[in-house]
């Protein structure tokens, strides 16, 4: 299986890197007083660099075709096949809140995920299927990842439906995912 997270482009310009403190949210100081931004249908969903706090969850609209998953957070997912059209907008739904610290953009997380592909359903990457969680700096992965982490807790699940624009691009890019969206749901295991 290929490992699609990390970009093959140039790295979109990375954002002041978040460290573990209060604004991490390693603890609740600030957990009432976090902004969101929701994106409109068609429009295109704000970047982590057009955050002022690098550590909030980006809310969304959740379209009624997200592709169901079953499991528990910790346990290997199984994700329905999608149905209906993909969404043309970031969709960043919370499956499980977890108690832990906040991820921050910039910052580095382990997860566990699994992605497929909207069109098929088809998985093409699972690091569950591999047997071990991964950890990645935010800042090297495809937009979509770098914009719907950022506020997600460690312990929880979350599933992020990608279109192509913050995944791979336009079809005939050269990666073999270009044009396609895409459904991850990641388990965070920790921050750093």
């Amino acid at each position: 299986m290929t490992r699609p997270l990390r970009r093959f482009a140039p790295a979109l310009a990375v954002v002041a890197a978040c460290t573990l403190t209060a604004a991490c949210g390693g603890t609740d100081e600030l957990a009432g007083s976090k902004a969101s931004t929701t994106p409109t249908a068609g429009s295109p969903s704000p970047s982590a660099a057009d955050s002022t706090d690098t550590c909030t969850t980006v809310t969304t609209d959740v379209p009624a075709s997200t592709p169901a998953v079953t499991g528990a957070a910790g346990v290997q997912p199984t994700i329905a096949k999608p149905s209906g059209a993909a969404p043309a907008a970031l969709v960043v739904k919370d499956l499980t809140e977890g108690a832990g610290a906040a991820a921050c953009a910039g910052g580095t997380v382990t997860v566990h995920y699994t992605g497929i592909d909207w069109a098929t359903g088809e998985v093409f990457d699972s690091s569950w299927q591999r047997g071990q969680p991964i950890s990645f700096p935010l800042s090297g992965l495809i937009q979509g990842w770098q914009v719907g982490l950022p506020g997600m807790k460690a312990g929880g699940r979350r599933e992020l439906v990608v279109p192509p624009e913050q995944a791979y691009g336009a079809a005939g890019s050269g990666h073999p995912l270009a044009g396609k969206t895409l459904v991850f749901v990641i388990d965070l295991i920790s921050i750093a």
